[in-house]
């Protein structure tokens, strides 16, 4: 009862804010988009979702034992957190939602979203590096070919053979940090190929909806989907990315003669969407509880006199 009632205060507050006239022009933005358009970007983007529960079923399939569902409603909520939850505050669902649900260590569950927030920003980086308009030609290849290199890299240099454990109180620490960090790039068998099919998918839609926005094509609007994403995986954000998801997207469509005006009325309007389905899929989630891995405690017997 309590969780329906915050629903359906947040939902109040939601349409509150959006009769406020001042976002009638976001509101005439999406008038370009047909049902079925709408329809069509709604549940690809919800396909973007399920290919990141696969992601993590795959990285704690141990854990998870073919749970399924109870992944896809981790990645719901934290999904909604993360577009909620100001300055990355968010990302803190995730570990304790895997704790909670599958017994999972925090430090762990951390380790592993540290390294799947870094495949996510190499993948995004080589995107960018292939469309980013007004990018040196030179600087096409060079920029891919390093990003690939230290993504190859990085993992390889975690399993090395280490002596920080000798090294000092705050060196020791971070050697600890460094073995977890280790633990985290070896255990899932497909997580790039998850991460790419992700990405590909939701930038693919985005670059699609933004394009129906502006009115124009798929080519022009790709790159400002691209720089959206780029700005949103920075480690610091406004509240719900605000601001900087917006100034990403404009940015790259200032090379195709987008206005700025019309780059951040249309980036805004395409944040708005994006939020609006994280904190609805999320919001549904929650509403369904999943059922911990972890031995319940046991009743309390007797008092004992």
């Amino acid at each position: 009862m309590k969780k329906a009632f915050s629903i359906i205060v947040t939902l109040a507050l939601l349409a509150w804010l959006a009769g406020d006239s001042r976002w009638k022009m976001v509101g005439d933005a999406f008038a370009s988009v047909t049902p079925g358009a709408f329809a069509a970007v709604t549940l690809s983007l919800f396909v973007t979702y399920v290919l990141r529960a696969l992601r993590v079923c795959d990285e704690f399939r141990d854990e998870v034992n073919g749970r399924f569902g109870a992944c896809l409603r981790v990645i719901l909520i934290h999904n909604a957190m993360i577009n909620v939850v100001p300055f990355r505050g968010g990302e803190t669902a995730f570990p304790l939602l895997l704790r909670q649900v599958f017994g999972i260590s925090i430090v762990r569950a951390s380790a592993s979203l540290l390294w799947f927030r870094l495949q996510d920003a190499f993948v995004v980086g080589v995107l960018a590096c292939l469309v980013w308009p007004g990018l040196h030609p030179a600087l096409r290849p060079a920029g891919i070919a390093a990003l690939i290199a230290v993504a190859w890299y990085l993992p390889r240099w975690a399993r090395e053979p280490h002596d920080w454990a000798g090294r000092g109180k705050i060196v020791s620490k971070l050697g600890k940090l460094r073995d977890i960090f280790t633990e985290a790039t070896g255990r899932s068998r497909y997580g790039w190929w998850w991460t790419v099919a992700n990405w590909t998918l939701k930038l693919a839609v985005q670059g699609w909806l933004l394009a129906m926005l502006l009115g124009t094509t798929f080519q022009t609007a790709f790159p400002g989907a691209v720089g959206a994403e780029a700005a949103a995986i920075l480690p610091v954000q406004g509240v719900a990315g605000f601001g900087t998801y917006e100034a990403g997207a404009a940015a790259a469509l200032l090379y195709s003669d987008i206005a700025m005006k019309d780059g951040l009325q249309a980036a805004l309007a395409l944040h708005l969407f994006i939020l609006c389905s994280a904190v609805a899929t999320g919001a549904i989630a929650w509403l369904f509880p999943s059922k911990s891995t972890l031995p319940e405690t046991p009743a309390a017997g007797p008092a004992r006199k």
